[in-house]
């Protein structure tokens, strides 16, 4: 299957290793792994802070970058919930019905990496293996808004060596929600602080998600702590390996692959 990288902002600034991770992963399943590079931001914070038409323009460039593609993924259960939800919303607001159709045909073919693997691939054992005691942090818009439900777990419970640890009430929203963090930054902090307590309680070494800016949340906070435990996109964790993972599970000893040109 050809399979388009839908990168994200925050991926592709500050973790390239999900991208990364997630070309390696289809890559050894079997898959070509494209990455569209005139694509840009999905316009999700703009929508969210009221600016719509700026967030119009970066929808008319998202659906042109990646109409011509039969599958879309991303490592991202936040952006791909933009894609569904807003895009058209955008498009109609703007009085753009014919952008609006085409939005809805781009999102239809757009998934959260999880959902790739369990729903289009049919894959829940990846060939992983990530020797560490794992608690799983089921983020708001994959949980709420594109309802990954219980996929992200399917597929840990197949790593070779994981020890999945359940988190006590992991419905709870770690408290980061864009620029609520910023906003309303003393209730993000009390909302991180019952996240960071709830993961601690599990004795997990490494807490893990589907949402880099949830793990950049919690990870900065428990950092903070000196707690010793480490934040890892799911994407990593699956594409982790016997045979390239040292022993913190995250240094490869294969060099991977670059994301840019065909990500090949």
């Amino acid at each position: 299957m050809r399979i388009a990288l839908f990168a994200t902002c925050l991926a592709d600034t500050l973790f390239p290793e999900a991208l990364k991770s997630t070309v390696r992963l289809l890559e050894r399943l079997g898959h070509e792994v494209v990455f569209p590079e005139d694509q840009t931001c999905c316009g999700q914070m703009h929508v969210n802070t009221g600016y719509p038409d700026d967030a119009l323009r970066l929808v008319r460039r998202h659906v042109r970058v990646f109409a011509p593609y039969e599958v879309v993924v991303a490592p991202s259960g936040s952006c791909v919930g933009s894609v569904r939800h807003q895009h058209a919303m955008v498009a109609r607001r703007a009085g753009d019905e014919r952008l609006a159709s085409r939005a809805e045909e781009v999102a239809r073919r757009t998934y959260e990496l999880s959902e790739l693997l369990v729903d289009v691939l049919g894959v829940t054992d990846v060939g992983a293996y990530f020797p560490h005691r794992v608690t799983y942090h089921p983020t708001c818009h994959s949980l709420r808004m594109i309802r990954v439900g219980d996929k992200p777990l399917r597929l840990l419970r197949e790593v070779r060596g994981l020890d999945l640890v359940e988190l006590p009430q992991a419905d709870q929203c770690c408290g980061f929600g864009g620029t609520f963090a910023v906003k309303n930054a003393d209730t993000s902090t009390a909302m991180l602080a019952d996240k960071m307590r709830h993961v601690l309680d599990t004795r997990a070494d490494v807490c893990t998600a589907g949402d880099a800016s949830c793990l950049m949340h919690i990870g900065g906070g428990l950092s903070r702590l000196r707690a010793g435990v480490r934040t890892v996109h799911l994407a990593e964790i699956l594409a982790s390996t016997e045979g390239a993972t040292a022993g913190d599970g995250r240094q490869a000893t294969e060099t991977p692959a670059p994301i840019a040109g065909g990500a090949r």
